[in-house]
């Protein structure tokens, strides 16, 4: 007999399997992290407290990984997540395999917090509200980390560099 909450589990891989690929731009290390996002969901579905959606509280655990290994590779750096990109993509077109793969380039060079949110928001299709409650942000971070990323994905797409920004001093 299944658990009930079997298949709302099962639902969401293909969307984490989706949003691990665009954090770490590798396969195997996307498959490890929903493999474990997965394990986690499993074992500690009972803590679950059923106060949101099952899929955000799974991306909030695939998140939580994804920040707890990159915090780990500062402390023993490996290969720089964007030159694991494959060199070409199965599409319609050798342009469309050109364009996708420097889309995926560019949201490599993303700050993590701003392709996080994008990925969230525009990928995956969750609310502000609920990216906010995955990454455990105010809302009003998670509106500015978006218009932040969109602004830095368009010129980095258009080949244009960002004006510098003023830093603020304490």
């Amino acid at each position: 007999m299944r658990a009930p909450h079997e298949a709302e589990i099962v639902a969401c891989i293909p969307s984490l399997r989706r949003y691990a690929r665009g954090l770490t731009s590798d396969r195997a290390r996307a498959d490890d992290l929903v493999q474990d996002t997965l394990e986690r969901a499993w074992r500690h579905f009972p803590m679950w407290q059923r106060r949101g959606a099952v899929r955000a509280w799974m991306f909030g655990i695939l998140h939580n990984l994804f920040v707890d290994r990159l915090r780990g590779q500062r402390r023993s750096p490996e290969e720089d997540a964007g030159e694991n990109l494959p060199e070409s993509v199965d599409r319609a077109s050798p342009a469309d395999g050109l364009e996708l793969r420097d889309l995926e380039r560019a949201l490599q060079r993303l700050p993590a917090e701003q392709r996080e949110v994008l990925l969230l928001v525009g990928v995956e299709e969750f609310s502000y509200h609920e990216a906010a409650g995955v990454l455990r942000v105010p809302i009003g971070t998670v509106m500015s980390r978006l218009s932040r990323a969109r602004e830095r994905l368009r010129a980095e797409l258009e080949g244009r560099s960002l004006p510098a920004r003023m830093q603020r001093v304490k």
